[in-house]
């Protein structure tokens, strides 16, 4: 079940940095971790959907990388989204 309309809103309030803020690296990692958690779900009650497993891990490697362009550029920020994400 993708994201609704609703949770993606309260989703990109929670960590936008600014107003208009919808593309920030903060807010991208909050939806590609919402998305991946869902992918998850369908992929244990559907486990020969080879198709959508190979868009969780393209979807996890776009994390990864979102996480480490953060890491190197506003490392105080990354502690944080880690922290309400709970990821590590």
């Amino acid at each position: 079940m993708a994201l609704t309309k609703e949770e993606k809103q309260n989703l990109i309030k929670k960590y936008q940095i600014g107003k208009n803020d919808t593309g920030s690296p903060q807010v991208q990692i909050a939806l590609t971790t919402a998305r991946i958690k869902d992918l998850t779900e369908h992929l244990s009650k559907h486990k020969k959907d080879y198709h959508s497993r190979r868009g969780l891990l393209h979807i996890v490697g776009q994390r990864r990388r979102l996480i480490q362009y953060l890491e190197r550029t506003d490392k105080i920020s990354l502690k944080k989204v880690k922290k309400n994400l709970k990821l590590e």
